[in-house]
C-alpha cells in the first residue's frame, strides 16, 4: 500500500462568530430579558431561545417582541433593551476553548478576524473586556458595516478582504445556522459549534460538526495542531462544585452498574451553561469520607435522551453504602471528550469504563495530582451548600 499523503495546508486565515462561539452572550441574554419581561407580565421561556441565535439585533429584537406579545416597535424596544445589554458586556464570560484557540493561531501566525451580526460598536464593548483579544485580531466586521448580515455572505467577504485573503482559504467558525449559511455562501469552509443543545443534525452543511471549542482538532484542516493534550486528557482552567449528594434516575447502579453522585442539578443552572456538555475529570471530596479520584459526564446524555443537562460524577473508588445527603465537592481539572451517542448499552457501558480509565491515570500525572489537595475538598464542609470557585482555590494552591 502507497504511504498516505501528508495533509497539504487548506487553510491560510481564520474567521471566528463572537456571540455563542468565542462568548457565553446566552447567559447575558436570559439575564437582560427574564426581569424586563417580569415587568411587562411575561415569563421568560429558555425554549425560545435558540429563535434568536445567531440574527442581528433588529432580528432578534422582533421575534422576542412576536414570541411574548409585547406592546412595542422595534426601536422602542431596542432603545429600553440596549443600555441593559451594554452594562453586562463585562459580565460575559469566555466559553470554553476560546483563549486557547484565539492564542494558539496567535502564536501560529494565523491571520484570524471576528465577523459578527452585532454591531461594530458592541463587538469592540465586548472583546475590550477581554484581554489582549483586540491585537489577536486582525480584522473586525460588525453588521452594521455591510449591506446585508448573516445569512447573506456580506460580513465573512468583507473580513477576507480585509485580511486580503482568498475566500476558498479561509475557516469559519461558528454557532448559528445563519452563520454557517453565511459562511459557505461565501465560498468558505466552515465549522459548526451549535450553541443550541441537540440541533447538531440541522448543521449537515457545515464541513465538520463539533460538540465545543475544546473539540477542534486544527490538524484536520492542515494547521499546527493543539500541543497541551496529555496522554489523551486536555488540562483545563479547574472549576469547583458542591452540594448534597441526591438520588438520581436511578441508572447508574441499577443500569450501568456505575453508581454515580448526583448533585440538584437546578442548584447549577448558571455554572451547566458556561461549560460544554462531555466526559471530565477531576477530585470528589466527601465531607465524611476523603478525596478520590473522580470521572464525570455533563449532558443529556443521549442514549437515555435526558430533557434537562445533568452533573453525574462516578467516584473512582468501591463503597461499601450509598452516602445520600453527604456533602461532594469536585474539583473539575481535565477534560476527554465530546458526549456522544451509542448504538447499544453495552457500548456505551464499555466506553464509560474507558473514560474512567484515562482518568484514573492522568490524575496521577503532576498536572493534575496537585489539585488533590485544594482546600475547597477538605474544608468542613456545610450541609446544602453548593458553590462554583476556581480562582480563589487556585491561589490557595500556589
Amino acid at each position: 500500500m502507497a504511504a498516505p499523503k501528508p495533509i497539504t495546508r487548506l487553510i491560510s486565515h481564520v474567521i471566528l462568530d463572537l456571540d455563542g462561539t468565542l462568548l457565553n452572550t446566552d447567559c447575558v441574554v436570559s439575564q437582560v430579558l427574564k426581569p424586563f419581561l417580569v415587568k411587562n407580565g411575561k415569563k421568560w421561556d429558555s425554549k425560545k431561545a435558540h429563535k434568536f441565535v445567531g440574527k442581528t439585533p433588529s432580528e432578534a429584537a422582533a421575534v422576542v417582541l412576536e414570541d411574548y406579545g409585547l406592546p412595542y416597535s422595534t426601536e422602542e424596544f431596542l432603545s429600553m433593551i440596549n443600555p441593559m445589554f451594554s452594562e453586562q458586556w463585562g459580565n460575559i464570560k469566555a466559553l470554553p476553548g476560546a483563549n486557547r484557540l484565539i492564542k494558539h493561531l496567535k502564536s501560529n501566525r494565523l491571520p484570524t478576524a471576528v465577523a459578527s451580526n452585532s454591531s461594530r460598536s458592541n463587538i469592540d464593548s465586548k472583546i475590550s473586556c477581554h484581554q489582549g483579544w483586540k491585537e489577536y485580531f486582525s480584522a473586525i466586521v460588525g453588521a452594521d458595516e455591510v449591506e446585508k448580515g448573516k445569512p447573506f455572505p456580506d460580513i465573512f467577504l468583507e473580513a477576507a478582504k480585509r485580511m486580503n485573503a482568498d475566500p476558498s482559504k479561509c475557516l469559519v467558525i461558528e454557532d448559528s445556522l445563519p452563520g454557517v449559511s453565511a459562511g459557505k455562501a461565501a465560498g468558505m469552509h466552515v465549522i459548526a459549534v451549535p450553541s443550541v443543545p441537540k440541533e447538531t443534525d440541522e448543521f449537515s452543511s457545515a464541513d465538520e460538526i463539533i460538540n465545543s471549542l475544546l473539540d477542534l482538532r486544527p490538524e484536520k484542516w492542515g494547521l499546527p495542531p493543539f500541543s497541551d493534550w496529555i496522554e489523551g486528557t486536555l488540562p483545563i482552567e479547574p472549576w469547583f462544585i458542591g452540594g448534597p449528594v441526591i438520588k438520581g434516575f436511578g441508572r447508574g447502579s441499577k443500569v450501568l452498574g456505575i453508581p454515580t453522585a448526583n448533585l440538584p442539578a437546578e442548584n447549577f443552572s448558571d455554572i451547566l451553561s458556561e461549560h460544554t456538555s462531555g466526559v471530565y475529570f477531576g477530585w470528589a471530596g466527601l465531607s465524611k469520607r476523603g478525596v478520590y479520584k473522580m470521572v464525570m459526564s455533563i449532558g443529556w446524555n443521549p442514549y437515555f435522551d435526558n430533557t434537562e443537562k445533568t452533573i453525574e460524577p462516578w467516584l473512582l473508588h468501591g463503597f461499601d453504602e450509598d452516602f445520600y445527603g453527604e456533602e461532594l465537592r469536585l474539583a473539575i481539572v481535565g477534560y476527554i471528550r465530546p458526549e456522544a451517542n451509542f448504538p447499544s448499552l453495552e457500548s456505551l457501558i464499555e466506553r464509560i469504563h474507558e473514560d474512567g480509565r484515562i482518568a484514573e491515570n492522568a490524575l496521577d500525572l503532576p498536572e493534575y495530582v496537585k489539585y488533590k489537595d485544594s482546600p475547597y475538598l477538605r474544608n468542613p464542609l456545610q450541609q446544602g451548600t453548593n458553590s462554583n470557585r476556581n480562582v480563589a482555590d487556585q491561589e490557595e494552591l500556589k
